[in-house]
């Protein structure tokens, strides 16, 4: 959805950007010798510019205008807008896969938290030993026991995973070096931790789900870096959390088989193929969807409807028509949950009447068929 919306208002931006070099087309050159004729460029201006615009409408223009200059300009600006646009689709496509590949990248630099806090420890303990120091209150060494951190930090899809996605703190490390000396070191159930003669497998799966869901997850300072570092965090953070929690308890687990990182989602692969057509076939068929939500609300005027409430309607739409799959009450109560999160407070009621009755016009007239698992939830 966001990737369309920053699509279709790249689009606005390009043919303002084509009307802008028709204007440049006929600008008065300020270096001629030869005196220039103002009125005339304004004049030819303003027809090109006209011509452009009926070209935008209707996607041709019909002209008895015989100024090559003019006819020029105008299929200048054609061909500049139409590469604009290819690029921005091509551009906001990618940074549609790109923003949910980030998603994976920091699920492993959030895991990685746990490799920055060991080698924190052991350059502290270090340090204790050249300055010949006598440790003092709870032994931090005993983290480095712990049984789910040794798992995963020689765990070989781990170690893969942070190479090969070249995942890293970098000079971020501060924070965290900040947030285990102020916080985790500190903390009341870390300590407590630490106190323990022989911690039990079980002990060190709960300081390490401690760490994670009360400090990383909580600790201002670290939201705060993670939002400058994503900026759809307050979005993505549920999902980070969620895989980091389950790859602690994967971890946690005896077993002979040595475990694996977890993927974005079961099915990836199929779930990137579903991201890249939903995009792709709402855009292409973005005046076909125009025009039934316009006749599906009649005594409402389709410019006045908010711009985000159109794309979730013609993203239902096309996921209705493409994906025979997936139930249309599946697909409406998915956009209905969209339209709360991102629209404005009374679209949702929208969004569910209009789609509630598209769904069963288009269905009764055969536009909408489903097949598979889906099926008698359709009818």
């Amino acid at each position: 959805m966001q990737a369309i919306y920053a699509y279709m208002q790249a689009e606005g931006s390009d043919y303002l950007l084509a009307l802008d070099q028709i204007a440049d087309d006929f600008a008065p050159d300020l270096n001629s010798m030869e005196v220039q004729d103002r009125k005339l460029l304004e004049g030819k201006k303003q027809i090109a510019q006209l011509l452009f615009k009926e070209w935008f409408d209707t996607r041709q223009f019909e002209t008895e205008e015989t100024d090559k200059e003019i006819i020029d300009a105008v299929n200048r600006a054609i061909v500049y807008y139409q590469n604009l646009v290819k690029k921005d689709y091509k551009h906001y496509g990618n940074q549609m896969l790109n923003a949910v590949e980030r998603i994976y990248d920091h699920y492993l630099a959030t895991l990685q938290i746990l490799e920055v806090i060991v080698n924190l420890i052991e350059e502290e303990e270090e340090k204790k030993e050249k300055r010949f120091t006598a440790a003092k209150g709870p032994d931090v060494k005993r983290f480095l026991e712990n049984r789910v951190v040794q798992r995963l930090l020689s765990n070989k899809s781990y170690q893969q995973h942070i190479i090969r996605r070249s995942i890293s703190w970098g000079s971020d490390i501060s924070e965290i070096r900040l947030v285990y000396k102020n916080i985790l070191k500190e903390d009341e159930a870390f300590l407590t931790y630490l106190s323990l003669p022989q911690p039990t497998a079980e002990d060190d799966f709960e300081i390490v789900k401690h760490i994670f869901k009360n400090i990383i997850f909580k600790e201002k300072n670290l939201q705060s870096l993670f939002e400058e570092q994503d900026l759809n965090w307050v979005e993505n953070k549920a999902i980070v959390k969620s895989l980091v929690n389950k790859t602690i308890k994967i971890f946690s687990e005896e077993s002979e088989e040595e475990p694996v990182l977890l993927d974005l989602s079961a099915n990836w692969e199929d779930d990137k193929a579903f991201f890249e057509e939903l995009y792709h076939q709402t855009i292409q068929d973005d005046e076909k969807y125009e025009a039934l939500i316009a006749a599906s609300v009649k005594n409402w005027d389709v410019e006045r409807v908010a711009l985000l409430d159109k794309i979730i309607l013609k993203m239902a739409l096309c996921e209705m028509h493409i994906f025979r799959s997936i139930p249309v009450k599946v697909t409406i109560n998915e956009y209905i949950e969209i339209s709360k999160l991102y629209s404005t407070p009374k679209s949702k009621q929208f969004v569910n009447g209009v789609l509630d009755k598209m769904a069963q016009e288009l269905t009764t007239k055969g536009d909408i068929r489903k097949s598979g698992r889906g099926l008698i939830d359709n009818k």
